[in-house]
């Protein structure tokens, strides 16, 4: 794999039954790059996330993680990817018998086998970071659903990933709740972590993305630079795709 290279996808096909979801989608990602996937509902945008991560089998091509081939039939080879590819998704999945700090501390300490000690050393810092160390003992369910979302973002920066993908983090928000969120992810950003992000949120997309991955009926209709995706996408399918967005294209 190329020096700088962190993840590559070359060729993926996933099919449900007798539906292709992805049909020989190529992506590469490059290390501190954030790479913005849009697209109608229903494209394979979630789906090509959970191919990266391992979550779904693929029946074809391959998934390259810092040169270590993606097999998801190896238990102990996909266990140690994730630790890898950290992913976050549009429903929190906390566990509610536990607190904010229990959430967070339980895969490092289950799955790396640290000590609590030093998990919660790790957490505080994380969860200061986004402004819930004063959360720490409280529960999922005495928490907005931003709060929430923030939660499961530290929970995966605990493992330490190389690689964050984002699913629709923000979709299952109020709107009030959204910023709060996409704040820290353009932090996430502007310390170099390594991103792929599936949103509908058109002006953070423009504003946190190095490049953008637009895909359609499980194919990638283009790929181009934020500012002139926006401004004038190449391909028709994209053409139509941002009118359907309020928002002025030609904003600098």
């Amino acid at each position: 794999m190329e020096k700088d290279i962190q993840l590559k996808a070359e060729k993926i096909i996933k099919k449900f039954g007798d539906d292709t979801i992805l049909n020989g989608i190529d992506l590469e990602v490059h290390k501190g790059e954030v790479v913005v996937v849009l697209g109608p509902s229903g494209c394979g945008k979630s789906t090509l996330l959970r191919c990266l991560n391992g979550l779904e089998s693929i029946q074809g091509g391959s998934i390259t993680v810092d040169d270590q081939v993606l097999d998801t039939k190896n238990t102990k080879a996909l266990t140690e990817l994730r630790q890898k590819v950290g992913m976050v998704f549009q429903s929190y999945d906390l566990f509610p018998n536990k607190t904010v700090l229990g959430n967070v501390i339980m895969a490092p300490t289950l799955v790396a086998k640290r000590s609590k000690e030093e998990a919660i050393t790790c957490a505080k810092p994380l969860l200061e970071r986004v402004g819930l160390w004063d959360k720490r003992d409280a529960y999922p369910r005495q928490l907005s659903g931003g709060q929430k979302q923030r939660v499961a973002i530290v929970r995966a920066l605990m493992m330490h990933p190389e690689v964050m993908l984002f699913d629709e983090v923000t979709a299952a928000l109020d709107p009030e709740m959204v910023r709060e969120v996409l704040d820290v992810m353009l932090e996430l950003a502007d310390q170099g972590l390594t991103m792929v992000i599936v949103t509908h949120e058109m002006s953070f997309a423009r504003a946190i993305a190095d490049r953008i991955i637009f895909m359609d009926q499980g194919n990638v209709v283009e790929e181009n630079t934020p500012d002139a995706f926006f401004t004038s996408p190449e391909s028709e399918r994209a053409q139509q795709f941002l009118q359907t967005f309020s928002f002025d294209k030609k904003k600098k």
